[in-house]
């Protein structure tokens, strides 16, 4: 079967007879009226194909087919209407988006040919999104990687943060993680117009001039006017953009927008900058976690009840010594790495990517670098060997930030 079809019409016997004509050749599904169309949807999908009557009790296939969109954008839709009323098919067209608009009597063979047509509709849709998110994954791996060897501070805090925001969105349930994974790695390329020494003192918790607070504060905008030229891209740069951004509608946003009207993973991300500020600034998770209940109005209630959630699993990780020449990738660092001269390579934190060990590799045959460092291993201690000499600690999962 190519994909699954959901048909809803307000009269069973109409759907008896889509399922007699057209289950030989489609896998069908059928919903009596919006209300358990809307059902099927929320509770069956994502279908590739909804075909809906025009005139149904309650909500007509218009409003129905707007709402299916809404619900999954991805969804292609048909509509099946009595009488060809021009106005019909107009809203139709603008309001739900429809691939076809059919008249009644439809023959079996009509039906079934603008099926097909949707399903292939379904498939090109499918195709290009998943090409264009291969494209923007590998661009923005690209921009990650440029950040890391400009600003080693910035692209520290951006993974860690990536790392905090994947955890607190996997125990909401968020549906759509590309996004706010994505706002994550890219919500610190903005601070590329700050001096090192401003974002030492922001990372760790340290005192701004005015001067060095207004710069600051337009970093979020910097990169959402970057982020917004991207096609496709326009969902993540709103969530850069109210990053910091209060529940309550203070913040750097300007205050135009609080509570639900802010986009959650902005709330998400958020709550995950802050609790690595506070970490970053000495304090344990347990302490920053504290402060941040204090702060009546900051944070989406329930973006913090997930953060506490993410705490109650843990992961074991081995605390390894090595050196420039036994990195590997996906080692976490446990601390910053420097050159000879104290020149900052790469912030703690940080995952191990191919770029960096061949940047340290670079660095240490013609400057040096400080060695041995430590990083972050995760391991199974069932699988793990007795007498193991190295330490081993619990973090939450995905936060690998080591204390």
């Amino acid at each position: 079967m190519a994909g699954k079809i959901l048909c809803v019409d307000d009269d069973p016997n109409i759907l008896e007879g889509y399922k007699r004509q057209l289950r030989k050749e489609f896998e069908l599904v059928t919903a009596v009226g919006p209300e358990q169309g809307l059902r099927m949807v929320a509770e069956q999908g994502p279908f590739a194909v909804v075909v809906s009557d025009l005139q149904m009790p309650g909500m007509n296939g218009v409003e129905f087919l707007a709402q299916v969109r809404v619900h999954e954008p991805d969804t292609v839709r048909m509509l099946l209407t009595g009488n060809a009323e021009l106005q019909a098919a107009i809203d139709a067209i603008n309001q739900g988006q429809i691939f076809r608009f059919l008249t009644k009597p439809c023959t079996s063979e009509l039906l079934g040919g603008a099926l097909k047509a949707a399903l292939a509709q379904h498939r090109l849709i499918n195709a290009e999104r998943e090409l264009l998110e291969q494209t923007l994954s590998g661009s923005i791996g690209v921009l990650s990687e440029v950040l890391a060897l400009v600003n080693p501070e910035a692209f520290g805090r951006s993974a860690r943060i990536t790392r905090y925001v994947e955890s607190i969105a996997e125990n909401l349930h968020v549906s759509e993680l590309w996004s706010i994974k994505t706002a994550a790695m890219l919500s610190q390329i903005g601070c590329v117009i700050l001096p090192e020494s401003v974002l030492k003192k922001v990372y760790q918790g340290a005192a701004l001039t005015a001067e060095e607070t207004q710069l600051f504060n337009q970093h979020p905008f910097i990169a959402y006017d970057l982020i917004a030229k991207i096609p496709r891209m326009k969902r993540v740069a709103e969530i850069i953009k109210f990053q910091d951004s209060y529940y309550d509608g203070v913040g750097m946003s300007g205050g135009t927008q609080q509570g639900k009207t802010i986009p959650m993973e902005a709330g998400i991300l958020k709550v995950a900058l802050d609790f690595d500020a506070l970490e970053s600034s000495g304090k344990s998770k347990a302490e920053a976690f504290g402060v941040m209940q204090q702060r009546k109005g900051w944070y989406d209630p329930t973006v913090i009840d997930a953060l506490k959630s993410a705490f109650a699993k843990e992961i074991k990780f081995e605390v390894k010594t090595t050196v420039v020449a036994e990195l590997l990738e996906g080692m976490i660092l446990a601390e910053d790495i420097q050159s000879s001269q104290y020149v900052l390579l790469a912030s703690k934190g940080q995952q191990v990517t191919q770029s960096m060990i061949l940047r340290l590799q670079s660095f240490r045959k013609s400057g040096g670098v400080r060695e041995p460092f430590t990083v972050l291993l995760p391991i199974k201690l069932e699988d793990s060997p007795a007498g193991i000499p190295s330490q081993v600690v619990s973090q939450p999962v995905q936060m690998l930030k080591a204390s």
